[in-house]
């Protein structure tokens, strides 16, 4: 054997190597997700392998007869590349008439080998065929990444096309051994690209697939009412290769609840003839049902394929995610077990949905009976001052006038008794003036909120010796009667903490107009918060619940600070109306001093 053909043959048993585990990767693929084109694409690198192991007993014995199988396998091998590509990107169906393109390379071979003496015209057509069918596949590879933008088809795309390049130059070069060992180590480069392309398009689908899980496990506990979940959840399947429509059919309400793209006008309504039958399918049997070539009733528009993907709830069937594509092959290596992950995801994220929806919804009704509660608090306190004040005080009254009668008709000795009793009754009148003006301020109704405020920061100061100051608007927005009365008993209810526990010696009450809401601050320089102090602890010993019970309806805050300078702060924001009666920004502070 000659120094050339041990090059030729050592390069030869080097591409057998790589191609023959190129069959092992494919028959992997294909044994691990059942897709037909892996089983082609493993058929078409054995074929080639025998095609390299026919060369290499023909460099060894030198028999000429195996030239014919050369041609034969190579032929066989471009085809099964070919056909592999059609099934990959348009799920393309065996035929009977295609046999005739598989008998063409053993045909044309013994034609070619036994028949014809001219080696460029026995040469010619094998290798044109060849290149052709080279060309093909790199076409609808390519094809088929403007279809669903997959970087690792347009790989495999442009290996085939420069590969078909690569096979006109047999004739010239490879066949009178002017490019050898080059000729094969260049096919091995393209066998690599080939290979690695198929490997990667199983990553990147698998990639995807891991992100739409991974988002919709972010849409899951994203706490989000159900109209924004469905929108997120119906953007998730667009990023799958080809996707250009989703929807979400629902048993409980019998029709498509929302859909995106192509599957955008089928809301309320939903697919009809072979799409809706692919429904009951998934519903009955909780698999995956996949319809290719479906042609749309209502549009007239056909499409490659439609998939219905069962939605769970628990173990139950809840619906179908529709999934509508441009691609005949919508998933690249995702089975029915991703699928009805899929599902169960989409499942547990709408019941996540339907669960906060509700939550909103008590949350709702316990703030309105909350509020009613406030209210009829409030009006329960407002008949006992007025019964206090018209009624109790007036009987004290009138008892004390006639004691002062009794006091000037009597006796010396009788004189002392009588001074007393009214003194006493005097001070009962006094004692229920002030419960009647603790239950319902007279103030907030007769001068408005901030003479009230002003007069309640006045008479705590007068009773506990804390320096007290009022910071206010000149103006405030107007308010409804409720926001006032919220206002005034979390000032109250706010001095009272301090008084109880800040051991604080100034206060500072601020009230202003910020970014559309009216905040009232209070804020004293004493001890401040403990540092270990829970939310619940706060709650029960500064009678938190009860402010933000009272402003929770209206839409308003409450927050326990513990600002830098010390001490605590408490604040209490209330939306304002917007409109000419607003207050322009919160304007220059004034301070009536401390009463």
């Amino acid at each position: 054997m000659s120094p050339h053909d041990t090059t030729e043959l050592a390069a030869s048993f080097l591409q057998a190597a790589i191609t023959f585990g190129l069959v092992l990767v494919c028959g992997y693929l294909y044994a691990r997700y059942r897709k037909p084109y892996f089983a082609i694409w493993a058929l078409a690198w054995w074929l080639y392998s025998a095609r390299l192991a026919v060369i290499i007993v023909f460099l060894i014995t030198e028999v000429w007869d195996l030239l014919y199988w050369h041609q034969v396998l190579t032929g066989w091998t471009a085809l099964a590349f070919l056909w592999s590509a059609l099934v990959f990107s348009q799920r393309l169906v065996w035929r009977r008439a295609y046999w005739v393109l598989v008998l063409f390379p053993p045909l044309w071979s013994y034609i070619a080998i036994y028949r014809m003496d001219n080696f460029f015209l026995a040469a010619g057509p094998a290798v044109l065929f060849l290149s052709l069918a080279t060309l093909w596949t790199g076409v609808i590879l390519w094809k088929h990444h403007r279809q669903v933008g997959s970087s690792p088809a347009a790989l495999m795309a442009w290996a085939f096309f420069l590969w078909s390049l690569h096979h006109l130059d047999y004739p010239f070069l490879r066949a009178r051994g002017a490019w050898n060992p080059w000729g094969y180590y260049l096919d091995i480069v393209f066998e690599l690209a080939i290979g690695a392309a198929i490997l990667l398009l199983v990553v990147e689908d698998q990639y995807r697939g891991l992100s739409v899980l991974s988002a919709l496990s972010a849409d899951l506990q994203s706490g989000r009412r159900e109209d924004e979940v469905l929108d997120a959840l119906l953007a998730r399947p667009l990023t799958l290769p080809g996707v250009r429509g989703s929807a979400i059919y629902l048993l409980s309400s019998g029709s498509v609840v929302r859909g995106v793209g192509l599957c955008a006008d089928w809301e309320g309504s939903g697919p009809s003839g072979a799409a809706r039958a692919a429904i009951g399918r998934v519903v009955e049997s909780g698999q995956p049902d996949v319809i290719r070539g479906w042609a749309e009733e209502r549009g007239g528009r056909t499409h490659p394929y439609i998939a219905a993907l069962p939605i769970f709830l628990g173990d139950d069937v809840r619906g179908a995610l529709l999934v509508v594509g441009s691609a005949h092959d919508p998933l690249t290596v995702l089975d029915d077990r991703f699928l009805v992950a899929l599902g169960h995801q989409v499942g547990a994220a709408l019941a996540n949905a339907d669960l906060v929806q509700r939550l909103e919804d008590r949350t709702m009704d316990l703030e309105r009976l909350a509020g009613r509660m406030v209210e009829q608090h409030e009006e329960e306190r407002r008949r006992l001052s007025r019964e206090l004040h018209d009624e109790s005080a007036q009987v004290f009254a009138a008892v004390k006038l006639q004691l002062g009668l009794l006091r000037e008709s009597a006796t010396p000795e009788q004189e002392p008794a009588l001074e007393m009793a009214v003194d006493l009754v005097g001070s009962g009148i006094r004692s229920i003036r002030n419960v009647a003006r603790d239950l319902r301020p007279s103030l907030l109704d007769d001068l408005g909120l901030l003479p009230a405020l002003q007069a309640l920061a006045d008479d705590f100061e007068d009773k506990t010796g804390i320096e007290t100051v009022l910071l206010s608007p000149g103006r405030l927005p107007a308010l409804s009667a409720e926001a006032e009365l919220a206002l005034f008993r979390t000032m109250q209810e706010g001095l009272s903490n301090v008084a109880r526990h800040a051991g604080a010696g100034v206060v500072t009450v601020t009230l202003e107009v910020d970014d559309g809401d009216l905040q009232l601050s209070v804020q004293d320089d004493g001890r401040g918060l403990e540092e270990d102090s829970t939310d619940e602890q706060l709650r029960s010993r500064t009678g938190i619940l009860g402010m933000r019970e009272r402003v929770a309806p209206l839409g308003g805050s409450v927050e326990l600070l513990n600002p830098e300078d010390g001490g605590a702060q408490l604040r209490i924001r209330i939306p304002v109306p917007t409109g000419d009666d607003s207050a322009g920004g919160s304007g220059a502070l004034t301070s009536p001093g401390p009463g």
